[in-house]
């Protein structure tokens, strides 16, 4: 895999451009042409994935890089939504499913109508990051219902007193990401209990640099974003811990990894249809995905999986290979 790193800009949710496009990755570089093909196994063909516009930049990466090494092979990556995706793929028109969701009963017997078979594989962890400024020494760690005070579609919070008492007289600055963002979607999702539920009052932003400005440059700013996003501006930001019920806790790598940062972490998937795997580029193709998956998260600013759940997927990657034909 390539060794170049990308700078992925609101990756985790990618902005309404993506939503509203699927974008055809065009083939660049060679690999090595062993055959006059421009590939090394001579495989050609095109793969076709849509899905969730959070997933979205993992198969895109996965599938320029892909590419650059397998040129006859095009793959086509759209971002219609988990959803939207799974109405596709479960009507055969596309050979994966980027998912930030398990699929529903409901998806899954549209599939089973129309005969399509079909493995999840899990790709690497989101976790949503609050940020306050860095000179903010009052709010260490806010409850899930303090945020759902602050985010509420009606809510009228303007001043960090009004959240506890305790909190000083500050201006409530808000910034977060753009209302087409997947990031928006799933923060609002669980924080709000309905996806896209929210005021309006803020500074909205499909570039998470314009959040960690707006942050860092008003003291009582807030925000939030990817972790691995704050990763990188956390000489600016401080990160909030999280209390869903049972204590504060911090983000990073392991909280999201065992689940304890919650409800503010989650893995992502793809779903591929046996069927498809039957077709050599699509094998090879996901092969590929398997294979760097590790770097292909850390290309798109999301966690990687652990060690453990890196073997998992291995492992769920030969035995959904082992159905194909055998349907």
């Amino acid at each position: 895999m390539a060794s170049r790193q990308y700078k992925l800009t609101s990756v985790v949710g990618f902005g309404a451009a993506l939503t509203a496009l699927t974008m055809t990755l065009a083939a660049c570089g060679g690999g090595n042409n062993t055959d006059g093909s421009g590939n090394a196994d001579g495989t050609s063909g095109s793969v076709m994935i849509d899905g969730s516009s959070t997933v979205y930049p993992l198969s895109a990466i996965a599938a320029e890089d892909f590419q650059n090494e397998n040129p006859g092979v095009r793959v086509t990556v759209g971002s219609s939504g988990t959803g939207g995706g799974f109405e596709k793929f479960c009507r055969g028109e596309t050979d994966a499913n980027d998912a930030s969701r398990p699929i529903k009963d409901g998806e899954a017997a549209d599939c089973e109508a129309n005969g399509i078979t079909w493995g999840s594989l899990t790709l690497a962890i989101d976790a949503m990051t609050v940020v306050v400024n860095k000179n903010n020494d009052w709010a260490n760690c806010l409850t899930t219902d303090q945020l759902a005070q602050i985010w509420a579609p009606n809510s009228t919070v303007g001043n960090w007193n009004e959240i506890d008492p305790s909190f000083p007289d500050e201006p409530l600055a808000l910034f977060g990401p753009g209302t087409d963002s997947g990031t928006f979607d799933y923060f609002t999702g669980e924080i709000n209990g309905e996806e896209g539920a929210s005021r309006t009052d803020f500074t909205p932003s499909e570039d998470d640099n314009v959040i960690v400005q707006g942050v860092s440059g008003s003291k009582g700013g807030l925000g939030y974003f990817g972790f691995t996003y704050y990763e990188e501006n956390a000489d600016e930001l401080k990160a909030v811990s999280i209390d869903s019920g049972a204590g504060c806790v911090a983000p990073s790598v392991e909280t999201a990894r065992d689940g304890s940062y919650t409800p503010l972490s989650r893995p992502l998937f793809v779903y591929v249809s046996t069927q498809a795997l039957a077709r050599p580029e699509v094998a090879s193709f996901f092969q590929y995905y398997v294979d760097n998956d590790a770097e292909i998260a850390k290309s798109a600013l999301y966690i990687p999986l652990s060690e453990d759940a890196q073997a998992e997927l291995v492992s769920d990657f030969n035995a959904l290979m082992a159905q194909v034909g055998t349907e």
